[in-house]
């Protein structure tokens, strides 16, 4: 197997690697790969952060390995390479009445990255997080392979899903798919005016795919407006899907100035009339609205950009008033602001899902955004809630304990399997996560 020079960077483009990475096809050679060289997996490196980075080290990038092994039209279990991407998933089995259980907000998401950091949907509320729907996971340490599932080897089990890639290379899985009326989503959108009345609408709601926008420029008695969207699956004709485009290159820094911002953010805001309204799309414009616009990270400009997300409790939901109020003061906010209500699903020892409410907004990578994010992971702390490893570089090593409390109990399985650090990333030295052990 060659090993390649490679420079690449997390989807934020704020953290970059440069790493000798391969691109196994098979099994067999992935095994003999990691038997002389063991090394962390990566997939399309759609987390935001550091967390698929390996600077100096080594990597194995999975997207060869993204074939369909086997679906049982009967329990719709679907067994799948660890390189398939979630949206392909999608567009085949929804004609046949079936769909991931449960989709992150980008279609390019591997099945791999899926479980290494067990991600929730528009449906957490009812569904809970990925890794509740994996039924068997093959998991490659040093070469050898060995299945783990809820009913064998649960530790380990637990400890992958959610946990990073610490304890192996993910090869392969076995997904519960959830019947679905068809292909198309019939979408409801209505205006919400302020941020009481969102946390309101998201507990009244009894849709299965609930999601919110938030216009994070909004202050007084507008803070936290925004637009939630419902929806169903369902059968029927809808206009074909448009073509998806590319950014062509990095935007000027003027692009996402605060007035730029604020206008595109207020109309926006006005798109949905006051009544309403209701329409059909297509699985993936709902699904994964950002992925018909390719490299759309190059918006931020070529300094990249950070994601904040965190969870705080139900109890704790004031403290996001005061998390608004702090990013609309510092005119850092960027158009892209999200607002979803979570239910208690959660499978692995270091998953991100907490009952509570979910915040995750862009900044641009700018003078004073980390400051700024560091101002919300103690919030978040204080609250008792979490900050989303899939989205981070710049977590403060100390607030992992409190977010995380099986972060020891973690750390003593991922050493005991990993004695000499192969399979650590940036991110995990970063929060210097071994230490726990």
């Amino acid at each position: 197997m060659i090993w390649n020079t490679l420079t690449y960077t997390g989807w934020g483009r704020v953290r970059s690697a440069t790493a000798q990475v391969a691109r196994p096809e098979r099994t067999s050679s992935l095994a003999a790969l990691q038997a002389e060289t063991a090394a962390p997996a990566i997939g399309m490196c759609r987390s935001y952060g550091d967390s698929c980075l390996n600077d100096g080290g080594h990597a194995v990038d999975m997207t060869r390995m993204d074939r369909l092994l086997g679906f049982d039209p009967d329990t719709g279990i679907l067994e799948v390479e660890a390189g398939a991407r979630i949206g392909d998933i999608a567009r085949r089995f929804a004609p046949d009445g079936w769909l991931p259980s449960v989709m992150p907000g980008t279609g390019f998401a591997t099945v791999g990255g899926c479980i290494a950091h067990d991600v929730h949907g528009k449906n957490h509320h009812g569904a809970g997080s990925f890794g509740q729907h994996v039924v068997e996971i093959s998991l490659m340490n040093g070469g050898k392979l060995q299945k783990v599932s809820p009913s064998k080897g649960v530790k380990l089990f637990r400890a992958t899903i959610g946990g990073m890639g610490q304890t192996g290379v993910i090869v392969s899985a076995k997904l519960q798919l959830l019947p679905c009326k068809g292909d198309i989503m019939t979408v409801t959108e209505r205006r919400i005016e302020n941020l009481e009345h969102f946390l309101e609408a998201l507990d009244a709601s009894k849709s299965t795919y609930t999601v919110g926008w938030i216009d994070a420029t909004a202050q007084g008695e507008a803070l936290g407006r925004g637009i939630l969207e419902e929806a169903e699956t369902g059968y029927g004709l809808v206009p074909d899907a448009k073509p998806s485009r590319a950014v062509p290159f990095n935007a000027p820094r003027w692009a996402l100035a605060t007035p730029v911002v604020r206008f595109f953010n207020a109309a926006y805001f006005r798109r949905v009339p006051e009544r309403g309204r209701t329409s059909v799309k297509p699985i993936t414009e709902f699904f994964f609205p950002l992925d018909k616009l390719l490299e759309w990270n190059r918006l931020y400009g070529k300094r990249g950009f950070h994601q904040f997300q965190c969870v705080v409790p139900v109890s704790e939901a004031a403290v996001l008033r005061l998390m608004l109020d702090k990013i609309g003061s510092a005119g850092l906010a960027s158009p892209l602001a999200v607002l979803k209500r979570m239910g208690s699903g959660r499978a692995g020892l270091m998953s991100f899902p907490m009952e509570g409410y979910t915040l995750a907004i862009d900044f641009p990578n700018r003078a004073g955004a980390e400051a700024l994010i560091a101002e919300l992971e103690e919030i978040t702390e204080k609250a008792g809630g979490r900050v989303y490893m899939a989205k981070d570089a710049t977590l403060d090593p100390s607030h992992l304990t409190k977010m995380y409390p099986d972060v020891t109990k973690f750390a003593k399985l991922v050493s005991s399997i990993d004695p000499d650090g192969q399979y650590e990333t940036d991110q995990t030295r970063r929060l210097n996560i071994r230490s726990h052990a």
